[in-house]
């Protein structure tokens, strides 16, 4: 593991158009880099929040396709930075079964300084849930959900790569936290976002601190802000912790980028205190 770095978690309001939402995304993320920013991570659905499931699938494209992907790997060249796209909206590849129609994947990239894909992840947990109000969302409906579990190495440790919903089930960052006998564990958790405004105020914060504190990693979650086409309001506040639980950075509710400089001792300084990493006992 080398020494510190700097990260960044970039705070947008993405749109139903995937142009403009390029242009927004890669301006934070050159500003951010242009402030000594090492590793950029952008929220999650960063290409498109389009919430008429039609006139998603009209925009959408596979990987090989995106134009967001592309620009977004040309962006980590030019500013050689690691770059998170917190999640892209994509076609599905694989044939859907018959008689069912085609889906799209919710898909985290991790992009390296020389613009290669070091990693992929499809978001696994499916924001079914009614809030009350009317508020009501059903990404099974949309989205093949991931089978999964991917970390990634990166030069300053091991990130543990999730999405957004994925926060309410602690037993995956827990499985990227302890590794295995082939791969080492994540020393860095990435939950981009799209957070919804009451679940936000109720649960954001106090999730994020604890899936940094009972797993002594860092936790990376940059997150959408403001209010989308169709009336849907996200939380923002793109949050930075260190494995003690602490708040390093807070986007607040606007768009923008937070950055802080992370060391990564950090990680076996917090394990070493609370090693219950290594106090997993089964029980009936």
């Amino acid at each position: 593991m080398s020494g510190p770095f700097t990260v960044a978690c970039v705070q947008t309001t993405s749109g139903a158009e995937v142009a403009p939402n390029i242009g927004a995304a890669s301006a934070l993320v050159r500003a951010a880099a242009a402030g000594g920013a090492d590793f950029v991570l952008l929220p999650e659905t960063v290409n498109i929040m389009e919430p008429r499931n039609k006139r998603l699938f009209e925009k959408i494209a596979p990987e090989d396709d995106d134009e967001c992907l592309k620009a977004l790997r040309a962006l980590a060249q030019e500013t050689s930075i690691w770059l998170l796209a917190g999640s892209l909206v994509v076609k599905d590849s694989a044939p859907p079964p018959e008689g069912e129609r085609a889906k799209a994947v919710n898909r985290s990239f991790l992009i390296d300084p020389e613009g290669g894909i070091a990693a992929r992840y499809d978001k696994i947990h499916m924001f079914d849930v009614d809030l009350g109000d009317g508020e009501t969302y059903r990404e099974s409906k949309t989205y093949e959900p991931g089978t999964k579990a991917v970390g990634a190495d990166l030069p300053w440790g091991r990130l543990g790569m999730t999405v957004c919903y994925d926060l309410r089930f602690p037993r995956l960052y827990r499985a990227l936290a302890q590794g295995d006998k082939n791969r080492p564990g994540a020393d860095f958790l990435s939950i981009p976002s799209a957070f919804t405004r009451p679940t936000g105020v109720a649960h954001w914060h106090v999730l994020m601190r604890a899936r940094a504190i009972e797993n002594g990693c860092f936790v990376f979650a940059p997150a959408q802000c403001g209010e989308h086409e169709g009336g849907r309001k996200t939380y923002g506040h793109s949050l930075i912790i260190d494995p003690w639980g602490e708040v390093l950075a807070d986007g607040g509710f606007d768009t923008g980028f937070v950055s802080a400089e992370i060391d990564p001792a950090q990680v076996a300084e917090a394990r070493a205190k609370i090693p219950s990493l290594d106090h997993d006992r089964d029980f009936e």
